[in-house]
């Protein structure tokens, strides 16, 4: 089962990514994305990109520069994920082959980083537009178009943001923490899942 889910693990190090990102792919979590500003982040998106590549989406997060998206790339990253709308980030995205995930809030954000190419809208934070704010955005947006909530949403209001449209969400701080072993990230991402699953059937 393909879950839209994106695990953001923010402050990873690299000599414990590979680890966490096993018990994320065993747990079914296969989108995973590294933040820029964690300790040596290129490099832990290449080694999980090299080990986990055929199995999962790498990417990286809190990118903020076309020169950032070129360092992914040439480690093996396949998506780009940003806090604010950068059209020069999101055409550099295009233009190295990877999928374009921009950060948004207003409508001129949401068409903006849409003409620009994006491949889908993060609703970032997404406790400032809520279900509600997504509904009423999604009458103007493209059919098709994907969403996805990053912050404030979580397995409590999983089937509310679906039963509003969103396509998926990005799971942070309650999927990883600085100081989470594999073992927590493991217990956390199963209750996710379980969460997750249990929405989309009832949906």
């Amino acid at each position: 089962m393909s879950r839209e889910i994106i695990a953001i693990l923010r402050g990873v190090q690299a000599d414990e990514v590979l680890s966490i990102g096993k018990m994320l792919i065993d747990s079914g979590i296969t989108t995973i994305e590294v933040p820029m500003n964690s300790p040596d982040a290129v490099n832990s998106i290449g080694l999980l990109a090299r080990e986990f590549g055929a199995q999962a989406d790498i990417g990286a997060g809190t990118v903020l520069t076309a020169q950032t998206v070129f360092d992914v790339a040439s480690v093996g990253g396949k998506l780009i994920v940003s806090p604010d709308t950068n059209a020069e980030v999101i055409e550099a995205t295009k233009a190295a082959g990877l999928a374009s995930y921009p950060g948004v809030l207003t409508p001129t954000e949401c068409f903006t980083a849409l003409r620009h190419g994006a491949d889908g809208l993060k609703f970032f934070p997404g406790s400032l537009v809520g279900p509600d704010g997504l509904r009423a955005l999604s009458t103007v947006l493209p059919e098709g178009t994907k969403t996805y909530a990053v912050g404030g949403a979580g397995p409590d209001s999983f089937a509310e943001w679906l039963e509003a449209g969103v396509t998926g969400f990005g799971i942070g701080s309650s999927l990883y923490k600085v100081g989470f072993s594999a073992k927590d990230v493991s217990c956390c991402a199963d209750e996710i899942v379980a969460a997750y699953d249990s929405a989309v059937r009832d949906q």
